[in-house]
């Protein structure tokens, strides 16, 4: 399976900064890990049904990458000016 690209990091995760999109990238999650993350941190919880595993491995650091800030929260960032 080929690594994920920028276009579908984007795709999958929203507006998050270049940065972010570099650190999933590098973490080298799959497609698949790459959605389990997001639905986490999105609380989908119907996604995980009714036993929830705890993530780990790739999913886990994509899952951490998305927590660390505000970007994931919605917050805009800030008028510069």
């Amino acid at each position: 399976m080929d690594a994920l690209s920028h276009d579908e990091v984007r795709r999958l995760c929203g507006d998050i900064s270049d940065t972010r999109i570099a650190d999933i990238i590098a973490t080298g999650a799959t497609l698949q890990e790459v959605e389990v993350a997001v639905a986490w941190a999105a609380g989908e919880s119907d996604v995980m049904g009714e036993r929830r595993h705890p993530l780990s491995g790739a999913a886990r650091q994509v899952y951490d990458i998305l927590m660390a800030g505000e970007e994931w929260a919605g917050d805009e960032e800030p008028e510069r000016g």
